[in-house]
């Protein structure tokens, strides 16, 4: 008689070659494998064993087993453009991608005169004193992203007391109550060679970059965060999303 391990393993994997689940879904938990097949907790455990063994699903601590993305030369993909993509942060959009999300500290201090940019022929200023988090972000073991961020402590005070894991964006949003009305973007690129300055990555070979500057723009023109980010080309692709401004119609 066929083991029962491999029996629900083949059903869950026959739902994602159909699409019933997709990349970056939750796979049944042990608890639900137990209640859904009547089976013991050792078989449920096998059962999701198995399948993250044939390369279907990843297990990340704490999170669940989400099911992989197997295409070949598979991308992340960073979407510009989109309030809802970048309320969602980085370790949940990696997470939903079936990577294990962590991150580096490189610095973290107080600037009390603030900082300006420039950003898409547009120049932002934000008032100290302001926060620095300078950080490493890695899928599993591999540097993804090098990412600098600018956040005022005038309109949010302490936040520099909170874990640099959370999506700054939904603290905006729901601890300090800010009224996110714009985000500006701009996207570059270039060539960053081993012996660069800004190679973080631990790169051995000539290697492209996407450059990501962003400005997040709440009421009368105040600007809570700045960011300057570094993606590896050969992991990321850029979408483009766009909404229609019903005005233009009336």
């Amino acid at each position: 008689m066929r083991p029962k391990f491999l029996t629900i393993s083949d059903e869950v994997i026959e739902k994602i070659k159909t699409g019933e689940l997709q990349p970056g879904d939750k796979i049944p938990s042990e608890n639900e494998l137990i209640k859904n097949y009547n089976v013991s907790n050792t078989t449920a455990r096998k059962s999701l064993l198995e399948i993250e063994n044939r390369g279907w699903a990843k297990r990340i601590k704490g999170k669940g087993t989400f099911v992989l993305n197997r295409t070949v030369g598979h991308h992340l993909i960073r979407t510009l453009g989109s309030i809802n993509a970048t309320r969602r942060g980085f370790h949940e959009s990696l997470i939903a991608e079936g990577f294990e999300p962590h991150n580096l500290v490189l610095e973290k201090t107080i600037l009390d005169d603030g900082i300006s940019s420039e950003i898409g022929g547009k120049h932002f200023i934000m008032e100290g004193p302001v926060m620095k988090i300078h950080q490493l972000r890695y899928a599993d073991e591999e540097i993804i992203k090098d990412e600098i961020k600018y956040i005022s402590l005038k309109m949010c005070p302490k936040i520099n007391r909170m874990p640099t894991e959370i999506s700054y964006f939904k603290v905006y949003e729901n601890t300090y109550h800010l009224r996110i009305e714009e985000v500006k973007q701009t996207l570059s690129t270039e060539i960053v060679e081993p012996d660069s300055e800004m190679n973080n990555f631990e790169l051995t070979k000539s290697t492209p970059m996407f450059i990501l500057d962003s400005a997040v723009i709440c009421k009368d023109d105040k600007v809570v965060e700045i960011e300057r980010s570094y993606y590896r080309g050969d992991k990321y692709k850029f979408a483009i999303s766009a909404n229609p401004d019903y005005q233009d119609f009336q």
